[in-house]
């Protein structure tokens, strides 16, 4: 499908991803997602007759034919880059939205469009397990083959999940009418010796040389997250990942591989069932399915790996990928359009010593400006603790994370706030010591709370501290942050960044300790404000390196970046330049779509300059959000704005919103003081 422009009308503007093109947004509601004309009204926010209008006008404009064809996948821009850059035979994009089906389920769809038209009779085809291999197989009509067999690519896993390799394999065989072939064995088997007597089993050797046979292969691909189906299909019962596995990034078939593809060696290798990576590679047909920006690293890795030969995934996942390999996503100008008159911006004056220098600089400075709130820990240059404390008999609360997002974390050390915080390099997680540093001098006896981004380093790092404090005698709560909802779906909140919603979820918890609750209940409410959290960020200008100057991504003169992250990370959609009042309403759309805010609710504001942009656009910003909040019957208990957690000096701004009850507006009120923030009353 190739997006035409459509005259705007009257309803609801169409998701990112259909820009303003009415016309293509109600045709793949349509065709895609077999929505009736009615459901798409309703869907739309305009009438049954404004539907029908759109859908002829769809088909006499040539946008698409009776259903999308195959060809126009394939025209897509990214599915175009996808496939030359990776050597595949085919890519198919889908967009990350539409409609009210889940990404696993519409992935699923569109895979088992794919299977469908390349599976001949006669075919074996080998099927992996996972959501959204079953969403695949959910998926797929009868094709009126003969003589087709499907076979389960491993042994069994857990039936603790719907997804497992016996149900994916089954219900495939059941709509494509094939026949099913088992593997008659667990997938994980509880040593090496197991698996070799297994494997000398007449059955079992039968079901492998059948495996072997495979035309094609359904893969899945994982991420190793604690919530990824490696991890629910009960892979890593009683092994340490971080142990065995600390260089992979994903898995496929139950077999780890590091980001270049390349096989990471464990103690499982030896004790799993099922096919193995050289043996994928030998499959002449390779359909990998899967999305989600959690997912990026792991399907990157298996692109690299040479394990793909079409790929399935949604555009904000394939984009994300190939901007990871370097790929530029410009939009084409007009042959006549002129050239931009403004140079780009190759390189960015600072004002800096040695560029290696400058964080732990940066520290001493700070302590210097703020003598009369923050001390170093002694002995641990990277740990800082408020200087009036511990408290004893008071839960300690410890936050970190890398340089770069200046005030955070250092200025939200402080009375009410955070009792200590661990300082890492660059856009980089605190190492172990200085956070068990931090934790130490936290501690007044009532346990500590870890609070930090989704982000894998700080994940290990942190919970390595954890340990050690505990070992130490010193009970440790941990509380993960998952506010930016451009860098996964909904359905996936886990997977998502931890970024500025930090704010808020600092004076929660440092409330909480400050009036004298216990460990359970300032994790309890700093958990609740997390999850209340929502944020995202767009930018005008990307951040500049510390060590060479150099802007992290590129944009034209004309574009703007939507859902940039805080580590210099570009966005998941690149579009022309926008008003500031198209700007906060692009936000806040995207953000009230995801949280549930009837009128009346309350809510916490925060218009965070990532760096660059001054208080004068925010206060712009901050007027149009307002005013939109008040159409919406939210009210605004507080407005935080300004430089609150940046990404360098990055020109953008991240909104966030966190909705408020009783007990998280009391303890937001709740009397603090820290360099980057104070609140003055009674406690």
């Amino acid at each position: 499908m190739a997006p035409r422009k459509a005259a705007s009308a009257a309803g609801r503007k169409p998701p990112t991803r259909f820009g303003e093109d009415n016309l293509l947004w109600a045709a793949w509601l349509y065709y895609e997602e077999g929505l009736t004309q009615a459901e798409i009204a309703e869907h739309m926010g305009v009438s049954r007759p404004s539907v029908n209008a759109y859908l002829a006008d769809a088909r006499t404009r040539g946008i698409v034919s009776i259903e999308i064809a195959p060809e126009r996948f394939r025209a897509l821009t990214l599915a175009r880059a996808m496939q030359d850059h990776f050597g595949l035979s085919d890519c198919y994009v889908i967009p990350s939205e539409g409609g009210e089906r889940s990404l696993i389920d519409r992935l699923g769809a569109a895979a088992a469009q794919v299977l469908a038209r390349v599976t001949r009779s006669g075919d074996t085809l080998a099927v992996t397990w996972g959501r959204t291999t079953l969403a695949l197989a959910n998926n797929v009509m009868p094709a009126g083959l003969k003589d087709v067999r499907v076979i389960q690519a491993t042994g069994g896993t857990t039936a603790k999940i719907p997804w497992t390799p016996e149900a994916c394999a089954t219900r495939l065989a059941e709509n494509l009418g094939a026949r099913c072939i088992p593997l008659s064995a667990p997938a994980i088997v509880s040593a090496p010796e197991m698996r070799d007597l297994l494997l000398r089993e007449p059955v079992l050797a039968e079901q492998i040389e059948a495996l072997a046979q495979a035309d094609r292969i359904v893969l899945g691909i994982s991420s190793l997250r604690p919530e990824s189906t490696i991890h629910t299909s009960g892979f890593f019962d009683g092994i340490s990942l971080r142990d065995h596995y600390h260089s992979a990034v994903g898995s496929i078939t139950g077999r780890m591989i590091d980001a270049n593809g390349v096989k990471v060696e464990g103690p499982l290798e030896e004790r799993t069932i099922g096919i193995d990576l050289d043996q994928i590679r030998r499959v002449p047909e390779r359909l990998a399915v899967a999305g989600g920006l959690d997912k990026v690293q792991a399907i990157l890795a298996a692109l690299r790996g040479g394990y793909v030969t079409v790929l399935v995934t949604d555009a904000d996942t394939a984009r994300a990928i190939l901007t990871s390999e370097g790929y530029e996503d410009r939009p084409r100008r007009r042959p006549d359009t002129p050239p931009a008159p403004l140079p780009e911006r190759t390189r960015v004056k600072k004002f800096l010593n040695r560029p290696r220098d400058a964080v732990d600089e940066a520290i001493a400075g700070a302590l210097l400006a703020h003598e009369a709130l923050l001390a170093p820990v002694e002995g641990v240059p990277r740990a800082i603790r408020a200087r009036h404390g511990p408290r004893k008999g008071k839960v300690g609360v410890v936050i970190g994370g890398g340089s770069g997002h200046e005030p955070g974390f250092l200025g939200y050390v402080g009375q009410g706030l955070a009792d200590a915080v661990a300082i890492g390099n660059i856009f980089a997680a605190p190492p172990p010591d200085p956070i068990l540093a931090a934790t130490l001098a936290a501690d007044g006896g009532a346990g500590v709370l870890h609070i930090f981004g989704n982000f894998s380093g700080d994940l290990m790092n942190f919970e390595m501290a954890a340990e050690m404090a505990q070992a130490q005698g010193i009970e440790v709560r941990t509380i993960v942050t998952t506010d930016d909802i451009a860098s996964a779906p909904s359905d996936a909140r886990a997977a998502r960044r931890g970024v500025a919603g930090n704010v808020f979820v600092f004076k929660i918890a440092g409330a909480a300790s400050d009036r004298g609750l216990s460990l359970e209940q300032c994790a309890a409410l700093a958990s609740r404000a997390a999850e209340n959290c929502f944020t995202m960020g767009v930018a005008l200008e990307p951040g500049a390196s510390v060590d060479t100057g150099v802007p992290s991504f590129r944009m034209g003169p004309d574009e703007m970046e939507i859902g940039v992250g805080v580590h210099g990370e570009p966005g998941i959609l690149r579009t022309t330049m926008k008003t500031a009042d198209d700007t906060a309403d692009l936000i806040i759309d995207r953000i009230l779509s995801e949280m549930s805010a009837p009128e009346g609710t309350e809510i916490a504001l925060l218009v965070n300059s990532l760096g660059g942009t001054p208080e004068l656009e925010l206060y712009i910003l901050n007027r149009r959000l307002r005013q939109r909040l008040r159409a919406c019957g939210i009210s605004v208990q507080m407005t935080l704005l300004g430089h609150r957690y940046t990404s360098l000096d990055m020109a953008g701004v991240s909104i966030t919103l966190m909705r408020l009850d009783g007990e998280l507006k009391a303890l937001l009120e709740h009397p603090c003081n820290s360099p980057a923030w104070s609140v003055v009353g009674n406690a």
